[in-house]
């Protein structure tokens, strides 16, 4: 190619290709045919025929600043989001204030910062998630309610099918239900003796015994390898081999049980009227209140604070706590006996069911009730899934609530009808099944949408080994918390009060002197008014200071307990006229009284 021809095709600066001292009039000059029409052939050919710079068609530039808006404005909807889910996965209320020590305060502000570095790595962690829930969903004039079980199993995958069982035990019913932390495993309690651990996932069963006597409730402690029995007289813990492990003789004839994970502690109701706790670490009692309202049949413990819920026979559910002597709170629920009771995983809600036939929702923040359901018996069980749904069970009948719980729906979202009598029920944890005990056995019911489809590991793993287990155990026992932490509002743990003391003492006085003057003007009879007591001779130091010096001995304090006593025998000789009694006069005395009679 000659050197015309390289240049032909070299571009100017606006874009447009020229040739150097040729024109571009004819097709054979610059070498293209007029068959060969091209792109380059609209563009001007020259400079001269090039447009003038004022003619040129701006083109603009991505502005740097609109990128970095555009760039921000997803940034911050992307941070909002995080936010938000961030906010479920707090634990407690932030420390606010100063505190004097600094080593304390960078204590505190490392925790913080650590808690707050989890809950975003949780919130971040949602976005891995696989697995998603799912409902029923009806088309057209359909009711999800007219679905029956058997067209659920047609339209599902094997795995879920196998799910679905009735067991058939008509001998020794009607049988209580519990199913472990992780949902692997389920408790059976027949009425009239029968006990039995199964692995209800793989069919495995894990112990069977009969214990030949009334059992009126079970319930698993920490894990499987330990469950506790409430029978006609005491409640007894059992291993997973069916082995009797404890005899718990202060759980006098118990009716129903509960147990608080993270305190390690064993709750109990019966028909002495009792709520006790047992310390299952220690063997001790932790607690024990008389309510004074008769024999209770229901005890539920709230997730959120470990509260015991307990349901009377008139109507009232008290919340109690082990270390408070009365209840923290009591609830006038219905206007009869309470059957059943059920609180959701939030702590914000509680459903009961009494002798009335209503089934009413409350607010347990605000202790009033949000709206009732009306049932054609008084149900007998009820129970709340992860992720809100109500289910309630009277006669053969069972009925399930879909967002029955912050709004009142109007139509039931399943219904089914068992064997027999209902008496007791239970969501399957991180699963979408529903346990239920009756008087001819257990019966297991598919619900779509109940269970939370992702567990956490360190929280509760369907899937955990023996080693797992061993290891989670040793964890719940280091991290046990203490009986005493307890309370309505969670939070209150790890608060400071900003006030300084002089502040505190100041305001406390005020506060006294307050109740004093409301006390002198409603007309009581007040001998003194308040006073500000300050510190003096006998404050607490120096309380200490003194006990502390009564037990140094040395030369110096025996010198000047020896001149205490002289001094004390000469005064109180002093005081006395005449000779000394015979009886207070040593041995040698007279020596001295002839020695002193001679000079």
């Amino acid at each position: 190619m000659s050197a015309v021809g390289k240049l032909a095709n070299l571009p100017s600066k606006d874009g447009a290709q020229f040739t150097k001292g040729i024109s571009a009039a004819s097709p054979e000059a610059s070498g293209v045919s007029a068959n060969e029409e091209s792109d380059s052939e609209q563009l001007p050919r020259t400079l001269r025929d090039a447009p003038a710079k004022s003619d040129r068609k701006k083109t603009k530039k991505p502005n740097k600043r609109d990128t970095q808006s555009n760039v921000t404005e997803e940034e911050d909807e992307a941070a909002r989001e995080l936010l938000q889910r961030t906010q479920k996965y707090k634990r407690g209320a932030e420390v606010g204030g100063k505190v004097r020590s600094k080593k304390a305060q960078a204590g505190i502000d490392h925790a913080q910062k650590r808690r707050a570095e989890a809950a975003k790595a949780a919130a971040r962690s949602e976005m891995l998630l696989t697995e998603s829930s799912g409902y029923l969903e009806a088309e057209g004039t359909e009711r999800t309610f007219k679905f029956t079980q058997r067209q659920i199993a047609d339209n599902v995958d094997i795995a879920s099918t196998e799910k679905m069982f009735n067991l058939k035990l008509d001998e020794f019913g009607p049988y209580s239900l519990k199913y472990s932390t992780n949902g692997r495993h389920m408790l059976l309690g027949g009425r009239r003796g029968h006990v039995a651990c199964v692995d209800w996932r793989n069919g495995r069963l894990g112990c069977e015994l009969h214990v030949r006597e009334t059992i009126r409730d079970v319930c698993w402690l920490h894990n499987e390898s330990l469950f506790a029995v409430a029978q006609k007289r005491q409640a007894y813990i059992y291993d997973h081999t069916g082995a009797e492990v404890h005899c718990l003789s202060r759980h006098i004839e118990p009716t129903a049980l509960g147990f608080l994970p993270h305190h390690m502690l064993l709750a109990s109701t019966g028909l002495t009227g009792k709520i006790v706790y047992q310390d299952v670490t220690e063997g001790r009692v932790a607690g024990e209140h008389r309510a004074g309202y008769g024999p209770s049949h229901v005890l539920r413990i709230s997730p959120y604070n470990a509260v015991a819920h307990v349901g009377h026979g008139n109507g009232i559910v008290t919340l109690w706590g082990p270390q408070q002597p009365q209840a923290l709170a009591k609830v006038q629920c219905h206007r009869g006996p309470i059957h059943a009771l059920a609180l959701d995983s939030s702590g914000t809600y509680m459903a009961t069911s009494g002798l009335d036939g209503h089934v009413r929702i409350w607010d347990i923040r605000r202790f009033e009730q949000l709206h009732e359901y009306r049932t054609a018996r008084p149900a007998q069980a009820l129970d709340i899934s992860q992720r809100g749904l109500l289910a309630a069970g009277w006669g053969r009948s069972l009925s399930i609530w879909k967002d029955a719980l912050a709004t009142r729906v109007d139509a039931p979202y399943m219904r089914h009808q068992l064997a027999a009598d209902v008496s007791s029920m239970g969501f399957v944890p991180y699963d979408d099944v529903l346990g239920c005990g009756h008087a001819q056995g257990v019966a297991s019911v598919l619900v779509p949408g109940a269970g939370e489809p992702n567990f956490d590991a360190l929280v509760a793993n369907p899937f955990q080994t023996p080693r797992q287990r061993q290891e989670a155990e040793v964890r719940m026992l280091l991290d046990k918390l203490p009986a005493d932490s307890i309370q309505l509002d969670p939070t209150f743990i790890g608060r400071m009060d900003p006030r300084s003391r002089a502040q505190q003492h100041s305001d406390s006085l005020a506060d006294a002197q307050a109740r004093h003057a409301a006390s002198r003007a409603a007309g009581a009879h007040l001998d003194s008014a308040v006073r500000n007591k300050t510190k003096g001779r006998n404050s607490t130091a120096k309380r200490y200071a003194r006990k502390r010096n009564a037990n140094i001995v040395d030369l110096k304090r025996l010198q000047e307990m020896e001149r205490l006593e002289k001094d004390l025998r000469e005064s109180t000789a002093k005081r006395r006229k005449g000779p000394l009694p015979a009886h207070e006069t040593g041995a040698l005395h007279r020596f001295y009284a002839e020695k002193n009679n001679t000079r």
